[in-house]
């Protein structure tokens, strides 16, 4: 695609810039895309911010003695648990 010109315009107490759709397509960005601004030199940089792939054994390498919580109790599991109570109140 050939360079594209556009107008920064005044948005509130900022500056606003507009992306052409295709421009914007070609790279991925959507509104409310999360971008990064940055400068080269006199050049203003803008690259979408793009999420790094988790993969679960990365996530659980990181899982440690001291940042390991206990069990977590399931609103199925306390009703289950209730409900047996329940059954046995009414049994004697």
């Amino acid at each position: 695609m050939k360079d594209l010109e556009t107008r920064v315009q005044k948005w509130d107490n900022s500056l606003a810039l507009r992306i052409p759709k295709p421009l914007a397509s070609q790279i991925g960005l959507e509104p409310n895309s999360p971008v990064e601004l940055s400068l080269r030199g006199t050049e203003l940089v803008i690259a979408p911010v793009t999420q790094p792939c988790l993969k679960l054994d990365d996530l659980l390498a990181q899982v440690t003695e001291n940042n390991l919580h206990g069990e977590v109790e399931t609103v199925d599991a306390v009703l289950q648990r209730v409900g047996t109570l329940l059954a046995r109140e009414e049994g004697t």
